[in-house]
């Protein structure tokens, strides 16, 4: 299958430029860029596909350049609602290192700052050189301007689309980049950049987007609670990123595994047989979630997440670490307790029961486990002997509700 057709059938273009970009994809050379501002000192998961792309292309004989925004990072490009909060210069120099260096150890791309070719541009010489080239009608109907105008925007915003525009100027004039690639909401600022290249040096070059990945309910893929799921292992384990993808919806995982790993045409369609056959089995989630946690963290961090996931599964938390734990439960509600307490006081001095006599019930009824074994008795004393490490309890009340304490 020829790269054009692959990303296709993956779902990887949704808008392009350029009348013959399906023979410039499938002969290889091009240069191209996609960019990110420092906005945060870590990639998450919702960026991987753009990023991904890049490598597929990569391996198609495309040669990849990431630019991460130092400039347009001080500037904000326009959100769907009100103006983004601008960071201090010294987080956002702080955030272009860390991501530099990330991206350089995942994926090994030349790394450029959009901060070193615009910083010493006056304002004159922006309005003269690059403003005049711009139509506000032109720039009003592009959506990602169109949709701010009912609540406003600044100009500081509205500059954002004639910088990005710059960027793809100077590196095709300096790198010889013809192409960018950028997720959907960034065609405005392409195509932006692609007409101030034809009308300042007549060239012709190309760009296209990939559509926005979502859940079955339209959600941003990678977020979790209201919180990205960081590619920094450091900030997300790889058990969290693991078990997110583990989750992931049936109708959609067969897509995930197209967006998302290298597998071939042929082995995603043989698993989504098996996925069709035995859903049960789950094995289309379940390669997901090592393809990924592998290229991320690599073979051993993989393992171990789904060691950590099946020992949840099956009742087997005794088996875990401490650390381990810890990341399984991260966010849990914990306690501290005393060594060889009651287990009715423990349960009522750490609010996991409102009473005494609702204490009892729960043991009575057998709704109470600690480490996966079940107390039934009111006498029962938790000492450290049967805790994980002489000092983690794994407490779960009824089917779901977990509590980790620590034996002090």
């Amino acid at each position: 299958m020829k790269l054009y057709d692959e990303l296709k059938w993956r779902g990887l273009i949704k808008d392009e430029a350029g009348n013959d970009l399906a023979e410039k994809l499938n002969n290889g050379g091009l240069t191209f860029y996609i960019g990110t501002d420092p906005t945060a000192d870590s990639l998450h998961l919702g960026h991987l596909s753009t990023f991904l792309i890049s490598k597929r292309l990569e391996k198609a004989g495309h040669h990849p350049i990431l630019l991460i925004g130092g400039a347009t990072g001080r500037i904000g490009d326009p959100r769907p609602t009100e103006e983004r909060q601008m960071q201090p210069v010294e987080v956002i120099e702080h955030n272009f290192q860390c991501l530099k260096k990330q991206v350089e150890d995942l994926f090994g791309f030349e790394v450029v700052n959009n901060y070193d070719w615009s910083k010493d541009i006056n304002f004159i010489d922006f309005l003269r050189d690059y403003g005049k080239y711009f139509n506000i009608n032109y720039m009003l109907d592009k959506d990602i301007i169109r949709r701010r105008l009912d609540t406003g925007i600044t100009y500081t915003e509205f500059s954002y689309m004639i910088m990005q525009a710059m960027d793809f100027l100077y590196l095709h004039q300096h790198k010889n980049c013809n192409m960018q690639c950028a997720g959907s909401d960034q065609w405005g600022n392409i195509t932006a950049g692609i007409d101030l290249i034809r009308k300042k040096t007549g060239d012709e070059v190309y760009g296209f987007t990939m559509p926005l990945v979502t859940d079955k309910n339209g959600k941003k893929f990678g977020k979790t609670e209201g919180n990205a799921l960081w590619l920094d292992k450091n900030k997300t384990s790889s058990y969290e990123i693991y078990q997110y993808l583990l989750n992931s919806d049936d109708e959609k995982v067969i897509d995930y595994l197209k967006i998302f790993t290298f597998l071939s045409k042929e082995e995603i369609e043989a698993i989504e047989t098996k996925q069709n056959e035995h859903p049960e089995t789950r094995i289309a989630q379940k390669t997901l979630a090592k393809e990924i946690v592998t290229f991320l963290h690599g073979e051993k961090e993989a393992t171990k997440a789904k060691e950590m996931s099946e020992a949840l599964f099956s009742g087997h938390v005794k088996n875990l670490t401490k650390e381990e734990i810890q990341d399984v439960f991260k966010g849990v509600p914990t306690f501290e307790t005393n060594n060889n307490i009651n287990i009715i006081d423990m349960l009522v001095n750490n609010k996991i029961a409102s009473s005494k006599r609702e204490a009892r019930e729960l043991v009575n009824a057998g709704s109470i486990t600690i480490n996966e074994e079940k107390i039934q008795d009111e006498n029962y004393l938790v000492t450290n002997q049967i805790a994980i490490e002489n000092e983690i309890l794994v407490l779960r009340r009824g089917k779901k509700k977990y509590f980790i304490g620590t034996i002090r």
